[in-house]
This record gives structure tokens, C-alpha cells and sequence, in this order.
């Protein structure tokens, strides 16, 4: 963090972003870097940050953190593109037990969501790809391109359909051909199988473009079977966009989230929440009590490349040896009592089935 922060708020007010966490050492960088540039966007307030799972700090050390340099409310917001599971239930759950433990007031904001500074950052990183390739390559109208965007992939529906939203404004913004979805896990339809789809569309070039904050493990995913459907089909063009990382449009989206919540402006979409709304397929999850599931994986460090031996040919930099290829979620493996309801698309044969070809036992 940058030293901007280590004196007292002279406001008692203090701010802490809320990221998932990851194995990998490089996403864990990006994202303490990302944090730090906040205190340019919000000069007033000491910031800091911590993590669900796989990585240190957590957020319980944050809040210790912010309450040392006399924060007697904290301004909370999840860094995070859309309000899943993570969001609506395990960051909200983890803020209320250290709240009532320490009587600490802690206001929280809403995603990042679907925002034009979001779209414009994310039709920045696709038209620097488009840059590159054809300053090597031979020149493809936009026309003959698509863009497929690919989201992190969920078991709310509600996060999933948003990236449907967010591709075809990107598209809108670009002037480019087409546009199609994909996942990197959880869902359907994941990158390889999108992929294989979309190259029977005819198109001349295809942009993949990651709609992530950060590298980590999916981000190699996403790229290693883009390679690998680009071996496939050699006269197709193929384009790998750059995640949205810290764009500045990004960086102020994310204070605006933080001084939204003392406008009010921090209520989240709820629309379409699985956890309000009836949607056919997540009936059981109407008024689940809002807890954590990552409790059990917090706080372990993240990776740092070659720390391990690749298990799976789609991880390029390094691998955590447990690699499933998200098929069941979290890697969790299945020795912990804790319950996800059953996500009714698991089986769609575009999904995660798509995929057990790809791993080693």
C-alpha cells in the first residue's frame, strides 16, 4: 500500500476494497497495485484491501487495519465486475460478524457493474488488440471480425447475463462484426466450445477479449484454449485481447463505487437476484441466509510462476497441482462439509463436460 495511508483519518472514515483473492502471485500484485492507485481518486481517506480466499491479507486483517489508524466507519466496497455469490453473500457476511464484533460501523457499496467507464476501458483493450495484430498481420475489415467476450462464469444467472449486456455495447463501441459470449468456468458455454461455435460463424478474425480486473489462472485458461481452437483453424485470425486491469476508467469507476455510498448511491441491481426472484432452475436458493463458503481457504498464499509443476497443459505460467478446470468451482476438492446448491446447467454438454478431456488424474 503506499505510504499515503499510514497516518490516522482525520475523519474517522476509512476505505477497504474487497477482492476474491487468487493462487496466483501475479493477480495478488495487480490487484495490490490497482488499490494503491486509488489513493490518487481518493486523497482523503486511508485505503486498504483484503481478500476472501487463496491470498494475504484477508479482509478481517484490513478491517483491523483501518480501526489501528482510528477508522470508526469504513466505506466498503467488492472489487469485483458483478454482484454474484461472492458479492451479495460471503463479502456482506464476512463485514457483518467483524462489525458486530467490534462495533465498527461498515457501510458497503455495489459492484463495479455495467457502467459506461466500464465499457469504454473494455473497448480500450479491444481496440489496442486490433492495434497490434495489424501492425504484424494482414489487415481484416471489421466486418469480417468477432468479438467474443468471456466472463468469469457463475451460478447466478443474474452475473451471467450481464455479460451479454457488456458485449454487445463493447461491439457497439468497436463497429466490429458480430459478438458472442463465453465463460471461463461454472457456466455455459466455456472458451473452447464458444470458440469451436464460433469459428463455424465464417468470420475472417476473432477477438478474444477476457472481461477480468486481473490475471491469474483463469486468464492462462482463457488464453492456453484460444490457442489451442487457433491450432485447430490456421486460416482464422485469432486475437487475444488484454484483461481491463487498471485502466484508468476502471481505477474511476471504482471510486465512484466508494464515494456512492455516502450519496446513496450503493444499492445493488436485484432485479433478477436469484436470492429474491423466482427463476426456473434456482427455486431452492429464494431467501438463503447470507453467510461465507471460504472459510476454509483463507488466507493461503498465493504462487508465484514455476512454484509448482504444470498439471494441465492450458495453465502457461504455473499450476496449484489441483487443477479441475473450475469444474467443481472453487477447487475445494470434496472434503469440506459445507453445501452449494446444485447448479441446474452443471451437466450442459458445453459446459464443464466440455472439458474433462483436458484433465490428468
Amino acid at each position: 500500500m503506499s505510504g499515503k495511508n499510514i497516518e490516522a483519518s482525520p475523519s474517522g472514515i476509512g476505505v477497504l476494497i474487497c477482492g476474491h483473492g487468487s493462487r496466483s502471485q501475479a493477480a495478488v500484485d495487480q490487484f495490490s497495485n490497482f488499490v494503491s492507485k486509488l489513493s490518487d481518486y481518493l486523497p482523503d481517506w486511508p485505503i486498504e484491501f483484503g481478500y476472501l480466499e487463496f491470498a494475504n491479507p484477508v479482509i478481517r486483517d484490513a478491517l483491523d487495519k483501518l480501526r489501528g489508524q482510528g477508522c470508526k466507519r469504513v466505506l466498503a466496497a467488492p472489487g469485483m465486475l458483478f454482484a454474484a455469490m461472492h458479492a451479495k453473500n460471503d463479502i456482506p457476511s464476512v463485514l457483518n460478524a467483524y462489525a458486530h464484533e467490534h462495533g465498527l460501523i461498515i457501510d458497503y457499496g455495489r459492484d463495479l457493474g455495467i457502467d459506461e467507464n466500464m465499457i469504454a476501458a473494455a473497448a480500450a483493450r479491444v481496440e489496442e488488440a486490433i492495434e497490434r495484430i495489424t501492425e504484424s498481420a494482414d489487415v481484416v475489415e471489421r466486418a469480417d471480425t468477432c468479438l467474443v467476450v468471456i466472463g468469469r462464469g457463475s451460478s447466478d444467472p443474474d452475473a451471467n447475463s450481464n455479460i451479454a449486456k457488456v458485449a454487445r455495447q463493447i461491439k457497439d463501441l468497436t463497429n466490429i462484426g458480430w459478438c458472442e459470449i463465453g465463460y471461463s468456468g461454472v457456466t455455459f458455454p466455456l472458451v473452447e466450445a464458444c470458440l469451436e461455435q464460433v469459428v463455424k460463424l465464417g468470420f475472417k478474425r476473432i477477438v478474444v477479449f477476457p472481461y477480468f480486473l486481473f490475471s491469474g489462472v483463469l486468464i492462462d485458461r482463457i488464453y492456453g484454449f484460444t490457442d489451442l481452437v487457433a491450432e485447430r483453424h490456421p486460416g482464422t485470425q485469432f486475437v487475444k485481447a488484454d484483461y481491463l486491469n487498471d485502466h484508468p476508467l476502471v481505477l474511476t469507476t471504482m471510486a465512484n463505487r466508494i464515494t456512492g455510498i455516502l450519496e446513496g448511491d450503493n444499492a445493488m441491481d436485484c432485479t433478477m437476484c436469484k436470492y429474491r426472484a423466482q427463476i426456473l432452475g434456482f427455486e431452492a436458493e429464494i431467501g438463503l441466509p447470507q453467510e461465507s463458503h471460504h472459510h476454509h481457504v483463507e488466507g493461503q498464499g498465493a504462487q508465484a510462476p514455476g512454484s509448482n509443476v504444470a498439471t494441465c497443459k492450458l495453465c502457461k505460467n504455473f499450476c496449484t497441482g489441483v487443477c479441475r478446470l473450475d469444474m467443481d468451482h472453487h477447487h475445494h476438492g470434496d472434503q469440506h462439509a459445507h453445501h452449494h446448491p446444485v447448479y441446474p446447467h452443471a451437466n450442459h454438454p458445453l459446459g464443464p463436460e466440455s472439458v474433462r478431456k483436458h484433465l490428468k488424474s
